[in-house]
């Protein structure tokens, strides 16, 4: 992981960020601000004109550099790098902007099918290095916890040693995590065209995933994977590998849970070195705060983790390291001052700046695609539903 350490002032980074919503507002854009010794936010783009402005006139970015297409942005330039935090496919711009010559940091999915990813892993010609200025956004896997916990486990015998990795995600409802954040409401100012556009275009990889008639049941599956689970994945790949199965994919709706409301989501299966894995992912609108627990088992003892909301900067993860043996267990509890996020843009930071390759990059967030199809071919093959697309054939 990049180190925390003060970098040379000639290092500073010129920085654009592509999309101005809930976690640029509340991550993204305060973080690069904390770390101003290594960024400076020098344009902006984003949809809503009232919302360059109020962001715009906040950071200090001149007019000038504001821009309501991210194409237009990226073909006037003024920065090193771009932070793609916009809704949907981040394919499009990231291909752009690393054939511009930025470094990119795209907000996870970095797609939704192979398809579209395809087009950012040629086998040759001029644009096969480009993959390698582009990390995607696993902020999990740079948490300080995380790295603790990766490092324990590599003493204890690594992936060969995992016996299983456990986790419950508790995800109450956007206004229940974001009522902190005091957050003025949508301007409403962009045009009903583009955002019909906008929705048009997001489809596109959804139907070469899935199929223009997948079954409700299908895309959401697929969309809670693919938006959400998709943390998990990064974590069990960084500690075990990639699973090497999806053997149950099951969905059903809380008691409690209202119109609208999204449903639960199970998946497990088997781990590549012989362990497995179990994700819970709970839909609890009015449960009292986000709450995630991964469990590790392994052949000496367990590793814990216990997330906080992502959306507060302050709240550190909390690694429970269990061990001994016998009556002569012991338990340790570690904290770090600093988040995921944070520790994620210092780790661009030396993408940008030294070349240090990131954690995740194209490769990674193809994984997420076969293992969202697989789980999907999975629940459609339990409830009898018509499945077309890329992941027919998972």
């Amino acid at each position: 992981m990049a180190s925390q350490s003060a970098p040379n002032p000639a290092d500073t980074v010129s920085v654009a960020v592509a999309g101005l919503g809930t976690i640029a507002q509340t991550v993204h854009l305060p973080l690069l601000e904390r770390l101003g010794s290594r960024y400076r936010i020098t344009a902006l783009a984003d949809l809503s004109p009232e919302q360059l402005r109020r962001t715009g006139e906040r950071y200090g970015v001149p007019a000038g550099q504001r821009f309501t297409d991210v194409g237009r942005m990226l073909e006037h330039g003024g920065f090193d790098a771009v932070l793609l935090l916009t809704s949907g496919s981040h394919v499009p711009d990231s291909l752009e902007a690393l054939r511009r010559g930025y470094t990119v940091l795209a907000e996870k999915p970095l797609g939704y099918a192979h398809g579209e990813l395809d087009t950012l892993l040629p086998a040759d010609g001029a644009d096969a290095h480009l993959a390698g200025r582009l990390m995607v956004g696993y902020m999990k896997q740079y948490d300080p916890a995380v790295q603790r916990l990766a490092q324990l486990l590599d003493k204890a015998g690594g992936p060969a040693a995992v016996h299983s990795i456990e986790i419950t995600v508790l995800h109450p409802s956007a206004g229940a995590q974001l009522d902190f954040a005091r957050l003025p409401p949508p301007a409403g100012d962009i045009e009903p065209a583009t955002l019909a556009a906008l929705s048009t275009a997001q489809q596109l990889p959804l139907v070469t995933a899935l199929g223009a008639d997948a079954a409700p049941e299908a895309r959401t599956l697929y969309g809670i994977t693919m938006n959400s689970v998709c943390h998990e994945l990064s974590l069990i790949r960084l500690l075990a590998g990639a699973p090497a199965t999806v053997d149950h994919a099951a969905l059903w709706r809380a008691p409690s849970a209202g119109e609208g409301d999204p449903p639960s989501a199970e998946l497990s299966g088997a781990l590549a070195d012989g362990g497995r894995y179990g994700i819970r992912w709970l839909y609890q609108p009015d449960y009292p705060a986000y709450r995630e627990t991964v469990t590790v088992h392994h052949a000496t003892g367990s590793l814990e983790l216990v997330f906080p909301s992502p959306y507060l900067l302050n709240v550190p993860t909390t690694l429970t390291e269990t061990g001994g043996r016998h009556e002569a267990e012991h338990r340790t509890v570690h904290r770090a001052p600093t988040g995921g996020f944070e520790a994620e843009l210092v780790a661009f930071h030396e993408l940008v700046t030294r070349g240090t390759p990131p954690l995740s990059g194209v490769r990674e967030a193809a994984a997420d695609i076969t293992f969202a199809q697989q789980a999907v071919a999975r629940l459609a093959a339990a409830h009898g539903l018509t499945l077309s697309g890329e992941a027919a054939h998972a």
